[in-house]
Protein backbone atom coordinates (compact mmCIF):
# COMPACT_ATOMS: atom_id res chain seq x y z
CA UNK A 1 0.00 0.00 0.00
CA UNK A 2 1.62 3.11 -0.92
CA UNK A 3 2.21 5.28 1.70
CA UNK A 4 -0.03 8.99 2.22
CA UNK A 5 1.61 11.91 0.80
CA UNK A 6 2.70 14.25 3.22
CA UNK A 7 1.50 18.03 2.23
CA UNK A 8 2.85 21.07 4.21
CA UNK A 9 0.67 23.47 6.40
CA UNK A 10 -1.45 25.50 4.50
CA UNK A 11 -0.82 28.98 4.72
CA UNK A 12 -4.05 31.29 4.81
CA UNK A 13 -2.74 34.02 3.54
CA UNK A 14 -1.72 32.63 0.29
CA UNK A 15 -5.52 31.11 -0.28
CA UNK A 16 -7.51 33.32 -2.74
CA UNK A 17 -9.35 36.63 -0.93
CA UNK A 18 -12.61 35.16 -2.57
CA UNK A 19 -12.15 32.01 -0.42
CA UNK A 20 -14.23 32.64 3.11
CA UNK A 21 -12.27 31.41 6.25
CA UNK A 22 -14.38 30.08 8.75
CA UNK A 23 -12.55 31.65 11.37
CA UNK A 24 -12.76 35.26 9.62
CA UNK A 25 -15.90 37.24 8.86
CA UNK A 26 -17.45 36.74 5.77
CA UNK A 27 -16.74 39.34 3.00
CA UNK A 28 -20.45 38.91 1.55
CA UNK A 29 -20.51 38.51 -2.15
CA UNK A 30 -24.58 39.60 -2.34
CA UNK A 31 -24.97 43.80 -1.91
CA UNK A 32 -25.66 44.99 1.60
CA UNK A 33 -27.93 47.91 3.28
CA UNK A 34 -25.73 49.84 5.97
CA UNK A 35 -27.91 48.91 9.26
CA UNK A 36 -27.48 52.47 10.81
CA UNK A 37 -25.49 51.46 13.84
CA UNK A 38 -21.53 51.79 13.37
CA UNK A 39 -20.99 48.58 16.16
CA UNK A 40 -23.96 46.51 14.38
CA UNK A 41 -22.63 47.01 10.79
CA UNK A 42 -19.13 46.01 12.01
CA UNK A 43 -20.51 42.65 12.89
CA UNK A 44 -22.76 41.82 9.85
CA UNK A 45 -20.58 40.16 6.95
CA UNK A 46 -19.74 42.95 4.34
CA UNK A 47 -21.06 45.55 6.79
CA UNK A 48 -24.96 45.81 6.73
CA UNK A 49 -28.35 43.96 6.29
CA UNK A 50 -27.82 41.98 3.24
CA UNK A 51 -29.38 42.48 -0.33
CA UNK A 52 -31.13 38.97 -1.48
CA UNK A 53 -31.51 37.30 1.28
CA UNK A 54 -33.95 36.43 4.40
CA UNK A 55 -33.20 37.72 7.65
CA UNK A 56 -34.75 36.44 10.39
CA UNK A 57 -35.58 38.53 13.20
CA UNK A 58 -36.67 36.32 16.62
CA UNK A 59 -38.29 38.20 19.61
CA UNK A 60 -39.80 36.99 23.26
CA UNK A 61 -43.61 36.71 23.30
CA UNK A 62 -45.10 40.57 23.38
CA UNK A 63 -41.91 42.13 22.10
CA UNK A 64 -41.87 43.76 18.66
CA UNK A 65 -38.79 45.78 18.20
CA UNK A 66 -38.22 45.22 14.72
CA UNK A 67 -38.98 49.18 13.98
CA UNK A 68 -36.37 50.29 16.05
CA UNK A 69 -34.17 48.26 14.42
CA UNK A 70 -34.76 48.51 10.72
CA UNK A 71 -36.47 51.75 10.61
CA UNK A 72 -32.94 53.82 9.53
CA UNK A 73 -31.92 51.26 7.04
CA UNK A 74 -35.45 51.38 5.77
CA UNK A 75 -34.98 54.93 5.08
CA UNK A 76 -32.34 54.53 3.23
CA UNK A 77 -33.69 51.77 0.93
CA UNK A 78 -34.63 53.59 -2.02
CA UNK A 79 -38.17 55.32 -2.75
CA UNK A 80 -40.17 52.22 -3.92
CA UNK A 81 -43.00 50.38 -1.52
CA UNK A 82 -42.09 48.98 1.96
CA UNK A 83 -44.47 45.67 2.18
CA UNK A 84 -45.75 44.67 5.41
CA UNK A 85 -47.66 41.29 5.54
CA UNK A 86 -49.23 40.77 8.75
CA UNK A 87 -47.84 43.30 10.95
CA UNK A 88 -49.54 43.13 14.46
CA UNK A 89 -50.06 46.76 14.55
CA UNK A 90 -50.95 49.57 12.27
CA UNK A 91 -47.74 51.46 11.88
CA UNK A 92 -47.70 54.93 13.47
CA UNK A 93 -47.00 57.13 10.31
CA UNK A 94 -45.77 60.65 12.07
CA UNK A 95 -42.87 58.64 13.77
CA UNK A 96 -42.41 56.93 10.59
CA UNK A 97 -42.05 60.30 8.51
CA UNK A 98 -39.82 61.99 11.00
CA UNK A 99 -37.46 59.26 10.83
CA UNK A 100 -37.53 59.62 7.02
CA UNK A 101 -39.90 56.68 6.17
CA UNK A 102 -42.32 58.07 4.51
CA UNK A 103 -46.20 56.72 5.19
CA UNK A 104 -46.76 56.42 0.97
CA UNK A 105 -43.91 53.75 0.47
CA UNK A 106 -46.34 51.67 3.32
CA UNK A 107 -47.97 48.84 1.55
CA UNK A 108 -49.97 46.52 4.79
CA UNK A 109 -51.20 43.01 3.63
CA UNK A 110 -53.50 42.64 6.50
CA UNK A 111 -54.24 38.91 7.12
CA UNK A 112 -54.27 36.15 10.02
CA UNK A 113 -54.58 33.32 7.66
CA UNK A 114 -50.72 31.62 7.32
CA UNK A 115 -51.19 30.49 3.23
CA UNK A 116 -52.14 34.11 2.65
CA UNK A 117 -49.39 36.16 4.49
CA UNK A 118 -46.62 33.59 2.55
CA UNK A 119 -48.10 34.01 -0.70
CA UNK A 120 -48.26 37.62 -0.25
CA UNK A 121 -44.53 37.78 0.64
CA UNK A 122 -43.48 36.11 -2.48
CA UNK A 123 -45.71 38.25 -4.40
CA UNK A 124 -44.08 41.29 -3.06
CA UNK A 125 -40.49 40.04 -3.58
CA UNK A 126 -41.34 39.58 -7.52
CA UNK A 127 -42.87 43.19 -7.69
CA UNK A 128 -40.00 45.15 -9.56
CA UNK A 129 -40.97 48.70 -7.47
CA UNK A 130 -40.59 47.04 -4.08
CA UNK A 131 -37.95 47.17 -2.25
CA UNK A 132 -37.98 45.72 1.09
CA UNK A 133 -40.52 43.40 2.31
CA UNK A 134 -41.34 43.26 6.30
CA UNK A 135 -43.33 39.79 7.01
CA UNK A 136 -44.63 38.55 10.55
CA UNK A 137 -44.20 34.35 9.95
CA UNK A 138 -44.76 32.71 13.33
CA UNK A 139 -45.87 29.61 12.11
CA UNK A 140 -43.94 29.53 8.94
CA UNK A 141 -41.67 25.88 8.05
CA UNK A 142 -38.40 26.12 7.29
CA UNK A 143 -39.06 25.27 3.59
CA UNK A 144 -41.69 27.47 3.12
CA UNK A 145 -38.88 30.06 4.72
CA UNK A 146 -36.62 28.38 1.79
CA UNK A 147 -39.06 29.30 -0.66
CA UNK A 148 -38.61 33.01 0.61
CA UNK A 149 -35.10 32.85 0.49
CA UNK A 150 -34.61 31.87 -3.13
CA UNK A 151 -37.28 34.24 -4.15
CA UNK A 152 -35.40 37.43 -2.46
CA UNK A 153 -32.33 36.23 -3.81
CA UNK A 154 -33.68 35.66 -7.69
CA UNK A 155 -35.28 39.18 -7.12
CA UNK A 156 -32.49 40.78 -5.34
CA UNK A 157 -34.57 42.12 -2.16
CA UNK A 158 -34.46 43.01 1.18
CA UNK A 159 -36.43 40.47 3.25
CA UNK A 160 -37.08 40.48 7.11
CA UNK A 161 -38.98 38.21 8.92
CA UNK A 162 -40.29 38.27 12.18
CA UNK A 163 -40.90 34.98 14.27
CA UNK A 164 -40.88 34.15 17.65
CA UNK A 165 -38.29 33.02 20.31
CA UNK A 166 -39.31 29.76 20.60
CA UNK A 167 -38.12 29.22 16.65
CA UNK A 168 -34.74 29.59 17.64
CA UNK A 169 -34.22 25.82 17.56
CA UNK A 170 -35.67 24.90 14.18
CA UNK A 171 -33.43 24.57 11.06
CA UNK A 172 -33.68 27.93 9.04
CA UNK A 173 -32.58 28.79 5.70
CA UNK A 174 -32.06 32.70 6.82
CA UNK A 175 -28.57 33.88 5.51
CA UNK A 176 -28.82 36.30 8.92
CA UNK A 177 -30.56 34.78 11.91
CA UNK A 178 -30.45 37.23 15.64
CA UNK A 179 -32.98 37.43 18.66
CA UNK A 180 -33.87 40.80 19.67
CA UNK A 181 -35.09 42.13 22.87
CA UNK A 182 -35.24 45.35 24.75
CA UNK A 183 -31.55 45.86 26.98
CA UNK A 184 -32.19 44.84 30.68
CA UNK A 185 -31.90 47.78 32.23
CA UNK A 186 -30.09 48.65 36.03
CA UNK A 187 -32.11 48.93 38.88
CA UNK A 188 -31.61 52.49 40.76
CA UNK A 189 -30.27 52.17 43.98
CA UNK A 190 -31.97 54.29 46.32
CA UNK A 191 -28.92 56.65 47.70
CA UNK A 192 -29.23 59.83 49.91
CA UNK A 193 -25.96 61.01 47.86
CA UNK A 194 -27.79 61.09 44.13
CA UNK A 195 -27.16 63.17 42.14
CA UNK A 196 -30.27 65.79 41.07
CA UNK A 197 -30.93 65.58 37.40
CA UNK A 198 -28.67 62.66 36.40
CA UNK A 199 -29.48 60.62 33.28
CA UNK A 200 -31.30 57.32 33.32
CA UNK A 201 -30.61 54.33 30.87
CA UNK A 202 -33.16 55.03 27.80
CA UNK A 203 -36.05 52.04 28.07
CA UNK A 204 -35.43 51.44 24.19
CA UNK A 205 -32.42 50.26 24.46
CA UNK A 206 -31.84 47.04 22.29
CA UNK A 207 -30.11 43.79 23.14
CA UNK A 208 -29.12 41.75 20.09
CA UNK A 209 -27.83 38.47 19.73
CA UNK A 210 -26.41 37.24 16.28
CA UNK A 211 -27.26 33.39 16.10
CA UNK A 212 -26.29 33.08 12.73
CA UNK A 213 -24.06 34.55 10.52
CA UNK A 214 -21.33 33.63 8.06
CA UNK A 215 -18.30 34.17 10.36
CA UNK A 216 -17.21 33.11 13.90
CA UNK A 217 -19.92 32.84 16.97
CA UNK A 218 -20.13 35.97 18.65
CA UNK A 219 -20.04 35.59 22.36
CA UNK A 220 -21.86 38.41 23.78
CA UNK A 221 -24.72 40.17 22.90
CA UNK A 222 -24.88 43.60 21.06
CA UNK A 223 -25.84 46.81 23.01
CA UNK A 224 -27.73 49.05 21.10
CA UNK A 225 -27.90 52.52 21.63
CA UNK A 226 -31.42 54.39 22.44
CA UNK A 227 -32.99 56.35 20.06
CA UNK A 228 -32.66 60.18 20.12
CA UNK A 229 -35.34 62.21 22.15
CA UNK A 230 -37.90 63.47 19.05
CA UNK A 231 -38.70 59.70 18.83
CA UNK A 232 -39.29 59.20 22.28
CA UNK A 233 -41.56 62.31 22.36
CA UNK A 234 -43.49 61.12 18.84
CA UNK A 235 -44.25 57.76 20.57
CA UNK A 236 -44.81 59.23 23.79
CA UNK A 237 -47.72 61.14 21.96
CA UNK A 238 -49.10 57.94 19.93
CA UNK A 239 -49.29 56.07 23.32
CA UNK A 240 -51.61 59.37 24.52
CA UNK A 241 -53.79 59.20 21.68
CA UNK A 242 -54.55 56.08 21.64
CA UNK A 243 -55.65 55.90 25.33
CA UNK A 244 -57.60 58.93 24.58
CA UNK A 245 -59.06 56.74 21.85
CA UNK A 246 -59.90 54.18 24.08
CA UNK A 247 -61.65 56.33 26.29
CA UNK A 248 -64.00 58.04 23.50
Amino acid sequence: MPALARHSPVDLHAIHADVWHAHALSNAPLPVLATGDAALDAQLPGGGWPIGALTEILQPPGVHSEWRLLLPALTHCGQGPVVLVGAPHVPFAPALAAQGLLAQRLLWVNTAAAAARLWACEQALRCAEVHAVLAWLPQARSEQLRRLQMAAAEYSKLLFVMRPAAAQDDASPAALRLHLQPQPQPQPQPSAEATPGALRPSADALQLQLLKRRGPPLDRPLQLQARGGRMNLLLAAAHALDRSTARA
